[in-house]
């Protein structure tokens, strides 16, 4: 579909949709951007991109331009792309936050040329060794303010994601950053919490080792996220981010009440009711 593509940044997402859209014949040639030589460099030799060039030569050859960097940089990186482009291009963005990004480009004379996109897959490991193929299949992507992108773009955009198995879920961009803070940003400050819980408390690093079952490393998997990511999601999204963290302190009181009063009766059904949440997990 496309002749040339350009990544910016060149890490978990970006690099592991680069290797989709060449599986899927969506991209003939893919560029890399990146703020450091080592990132480009690793992405050359990894097959994730087939050219490396400075954003401005890379946008003037390219027909799709993805931006997937953290998103305090996705702002002014996305405007000085927006400046580049022409009518016929398509610029597309994987950032975790939606709303300050949409805000920013809305009155952009090019903005119909953008379509604002969460595709909801991740892990905790970053860079161009952290891309996987088959990464985007059976998850959600969110498309945000559609209406006012262009048709035809969004419609590209689209059948990129729904070729990589994705579903696509279609909000406003503030509404977004409200649910993405309940199901996603809360998830991972509970996980840095944690881990800083237990690294506090259990000073024996071979006891962490040897004794952490799976529901440890669950749970705290997330820790090993890059604070270069969402130290700026945070940011971004901090009054949503605040409003789910009071709930979840409120939660974690009742559970501290309950062993402190050994109320274990209610205990009981504080856990009974968190089981409810296998049913919304569990949907078809």
């Amino acid at each position: 579909m496309f002749n040339n593509v350009t990544i910016v940044g060149v890490g978990l997402i970006s690099g592991s949709l680069a290797l989709a859209l060449k599986e899927k014949g969506f991209a003939k040639h893919v560029i890399g951007v990146s703020k450091t030589k080592e990132s480009e460099q690793k992405a050359l030799e990894l097959g994730i991109i087939d050219e490396a060039l400075p954003l401005a030569q890379a946008v003037a050859k390219s027909d799709f331009i993805y931006v997937a960097i953290p998103v305090d940089a996705t702002v002014p990186v996305t405007l000085q792309i927006m400046d580049m482009i022409n009518d016929q291009q398509i610029v597309a963005d994987a950032g975790g936050t939606k709303y300050a990004l949409c805000k920013a480009l809305e009155n952009h004379p090019m903005r119909k040329r953008f379509v604002a996109t969460h595709p909801m897959w991740g892990t905790e490991f970053s860079g161009p060794e952290a891309a996987v193929h088959g990464a985007f299949a059976g998850r959600a992507c969110v498309i945000c303010d559609k209406e006012k992108s262009n048709t035809q773009a969004v419609q590209i955009v689209e059948n990129i994601y729904k070729e990589l198995g994705m579903h696509m879920v279609y909000m406003e961009a503030e509404a977004h950053d409200i649910h993405a803070a309940y199901v996603s940003h809360i998830s991972h400050i509970t996980s840095f919490a944690l881990a800083n819980t237990v690294l506090e408390k259990e000073k024996e690093e071979d006891a962490i080792f040897e004794l952490a079952g799976g529901g440890f490393e669950s749970t705290v998997r997330l820790a090993k996220s890059n604070p270069a990511t969402w130290v700026p999601i945070f940011m971004q999204n901090r009054d949503n981010v605040l409003d789910v963290l009071n709930e979840h302190i409120s939660q974690l009181r009742k559970f501290k009440a309950c062993l402190e009063k050994e109320n274990y009766e209610y205990l009981y059904e504080l856990i009974e009711h968190a089981n409810k949440i296998e049913k919304v997990l569990s949907r078809n």
